[in-house]
């Protein structure tokens, strides 16, 4: 059933004050002059929203944190979400074991390193957030094969990142079915009034990934969180995984007019959503 929930309220990458009325998906702009900047355009007022200040941990994890279907949640650098208030770290696409299904299907050769790489990203997320539960939003593995393929050490490694926590694997469509590794396999579970899935459905709220979405700001590429008041879709975590543009056809019908893109990299940066095409 098609859900509603209450208007985005971001911080953490600057922004402008919503007068009263505006919405994240509203369309017109406010009576103040003062907009910010993106890419040296003025950017849309509807997707700029007001930030509080951000407790310690958030300035510690350089994080932008917003409220998402009374969730507050933090959109961290690495392309994983942290809700605090359920102690909870979502990560999505993590495709683990690529190189190695690339090789065993005479593909292009890629160093075998992406796997201890994505782990080693995760720990340092579980380390600074001190997450207690995982979930994976599908695709956490290349295919089946590649899930029982993983070399001792990123077994281990992954092993012991799961110990102590609750786990939660939701199947994508390159890893539908059961692998080796514990905790709970399911096609979607909820968090809060949202459920949490692969792929994008019209039944939201939701936060899904599958769709790799990356964005062009003024000349640099970066993987992205898609967030408008109904939907999140998640950047593919893992290295190797390339993306989508955000102004393909598939991400511009899902998302509502004045979504954001908030952008991965040393610092988890907010700005419209780009729907034209950037130069390549």
């Amino acid at each position: 059933m098609q859900g509603t929930s209450p208007p985005l309220v971001g911080r953490g990458g600057g922004g402008v004050h919503l007068p009263t009325g505006h919405s994240l998906a509203s369309a017109g702009p406010p009576p103040t002059p003062a907009l910010p900047y993106i890419g040296g355009r003025e950017a849309p007022f509807s997707t700029y929203l007001a930030h509080p200040a951000q407790t310690r941990q958030e300035q510690a994890m350089n994080g932008y944190s917003f409220s998402f279907a009374d969730l507050a949640l933090v959109a961290l650098p690495s392309g994983a979400l942290f809700w605090p208030g359920g102690n909870t770290l979502l990560v999505s696409d993590l495709h683990l074991g690529k190189s190695e299904r690339l090789a065993r299907r005479g593909g292009a050769l890629l160093p075998p390193y992406e796997t201890r790489e994505t782990l080693t990203r995760l720990s340092d997320d579980l380390g600074r957030t001190g997450a207690k539960v995982v979930m994976a939003l599908g695709d956490s593995f290349d295919d089946l094969a590649a899930a029982n393929s993983l070399d001792d050490a990123d077994q281990m490694l992954l092993t012991r990142l799961m110990a102590g926590r609750s786990w939660t694997w939701i199947e994508g469509n390159h890893d539908a079915g059961s692998h080796a590794f514990g905790g709970t396999h399911r096609a979607e579970a909820p968090l809060g009034v949202a459920t949490c899935r692969h792929i994008a459905s019209s039944e939201t709220p939701e936060i899904s990934g599958h769709y790799h979405p990356k964005a062009r700001i003024s000349g640099t590429a970066r993987s992205c969180f898609l967030v408008d008041a109904q939907r999140i879709i998640m950047p593919a975590y893992g290295a190797y995984t390339g993306g989508l543009w955000t102004d393909h056809p598939s991400l511009a019908a899902l998302m509502q007019p004045g979504a954001l893109a908030i952008l991965t990299g040393t610092r988890a940066t907010p700005c419209p959503m780009p729907r034209q095409a950037p130069a390549r």
